[in-house]
């Protein structure tokens, strides 16, 4: 595969995604970057912006396994990674796989569940292996996780806690769309019944775990400029010494913002990447990596805000 290949690749899953879904056309780009820069990606919005169809819809562009774990205050960690079960007939053990392993996740309401449940999925997401009862089981090298939770009701739910959240390389707000594409949404559904398969039955998948992995050997080959790392480094120093962040972003963060740029420009069919990649990610790839200070959230700014005064004031290679 070459870069034209992938950026018509690239073409080919946004067109059958947005069958299903429409305006949402730069979280689409953001969650397919997410996917062959090998990261993951944690959707917040509010309920009924298609979350969770959006994520169902990337699965079903793509030839890969996919399951989805619905995220309850009683979800066990077991629950998520499956567990040695005993069986009689055999008076042996059998491992009973959980609904990790798999190539596509989809865990919906992902703040729902305590956090000793969600950090089962920590090793996971980091390592692409799950270990139980002391036993290191891969889940396979493509593995994207799909979280998503609601910014709006909090009873029942809990904060992810901050190792977790670092392992997102994004967090994407969505919003709910334009009127035009909102009324599109509806003109569209006119005819259609309501399950949401029904939306799905005319996605077609175009790609299959080799299309992936060949376009992530081409990821692999860009090397950014000089240049380009010291923006980065730069823009990830700032974050430690503003005074409305009360704790910036650590070198993984940094380093996860060089992969997501790096991918951004081969999907784009350039073998080199721009300041605007760095601009255009910097955000979605850091705005769950800082802690705002007290002074910063009592006169209501917020991470997107902090983030965009550092984008403003630090000054982009030409």
């Amino acid at each position: 595969m070459n870069l034209d290949m992938l950026r018509a690749l690239r073409d080919r899953l946004t067109g059958e995604i947005e069958k299903a879904v429409q305006g949402q056309g730069p979280i689409v780009e953001l969650l397919l970057i997410a996917l062959f820069a090998r990261g993951h990606a944690l959707l917040e919005g509010p309920p009924g912006t298609a979350k969770t169809l959006l994520a169902r819809s990337v699965a079903a562009a793509l030839s890969l396994d996919f399951k989805r774990i619905q995220f309850t205050p009683d979800l066990m960690p077991g629950d998520v990674t499956g567990s040695n079960i005993f069986d009689f007939d055999t008076r042996r053990f059998e491992l009973v796989k959980g609904p990790i392993f798999t190539d596509i996740l989809l865990t919906d309401e992902i703040n729902r569940a305590p956090p000793k449940t969600q950090a089962a999925l920590l090793q996971v997401m980091s390592e692409r292996q799950a270990t139980i009862d002391g036993v290191d089981h891969a889940v396979g090298d493509v593995f994207f996780v799909i979280g998503t939770q609601n910014p709006i009701e909090q009873q029942g739910t809990y904060p992810l806690p901050e190792a977790q959240l670092d392992r997102f390389l994004f967090k994407l707000v969505i919003d709910h769309p334009d009127e035009d594409a909102e009324f599109a949404i509806l003109q569209r559904h006119a005819n259609q019944g309501l399950d949401a398969h029904v939306r799905q039955a005319a996605i077609t998948p175009v790609a299959g775990i080799d299309e992936i992995r060949a376009g992530q050997a081409v990821i692999d080959a860009i090397r950014l400029d000089e240049t380009i790392l010291r923006y980065v480094l730069s823009l990830a120093r700032s974050t430690r010494e503003d005074t409305d962040i009360a704790h910036g972003v650590s070198t993984r963060a940094a380093d996860a913002l060089c992969g997501a740029v790096r991918a951004r420009a081969a999907l784009d069919g350039r073998d080199y990447a721009i300041p605007d990649d760095v601009k255009s990610l910097f955000i979605p790839v850091m705005r769950h990596r800082i802690v705002l200070s007290p002074s910063a959230e009592i006169e209501g700014r917020t991470q997107k805000s902090v983030l965009e005064a550092i984008l403003d004031r630090t000054e982009a290679p030409r």
